[in-house]
């Protein structure tokens, strides 16, 4: 089949996620919703996809190994090919001094796990690459 000039390349989403079990309901939930999925487990692997080929848009969980998500966010935030790729940031950690430290750094959103479902990042994704 021969794609049209016209038809959009699938939107790319780098999730950043230690636990295999979120990792695959990401992965399976947002390819059914027609994104291009990049899975990194830790904050190396996350650079290296970024350094490889920046994505849309990133899902960043916070404790991971070898860089901690605020780490992977500062470097983002501090390269200025990455600087505009919103991050929303997808953790357990509710204190108001990580979410104010996550906001500061420049995340386009901070979500506590526990409080939201899939299908609510998938619209808040949607929202955040109109």
């Amino acid at each position: 089949m021969v794609k049209s000039v016209d038809e959009k390349k699938a939107r790319t989403v780098l999730v950043v996620e230690d636990d295999e079990f979120l990792l695959k309901a990401y992965n399976i939930k947002l390819k059914k919703e027609g994104f291009e999925v990049w899975l990194a487990r830790d904050g190396k692997e996350a650079i290296a996809y970024l350094k490889k080929d920046p994505p849309d848009i990133v899902l960043l969980d916070l404790m991971l190994p070898y860089l901690n998500g605020f780490e992977v966010l500062e470097q983002i935030k501090a390269t200025a090919q990455w600087k505009q790729i919103p991050v929303i940031i997808t953790t357990n950690l509710g204190q108001d001094q990580d979410i104010e430290r996550g906001k500061k750094l420049g995340a386009t959103d901070y979500l506590i796990k526990s409080d939201v479902k899939i299908n609510d990042i998938v619209k808040k994704i949607n929202n955040y690459l109109k």
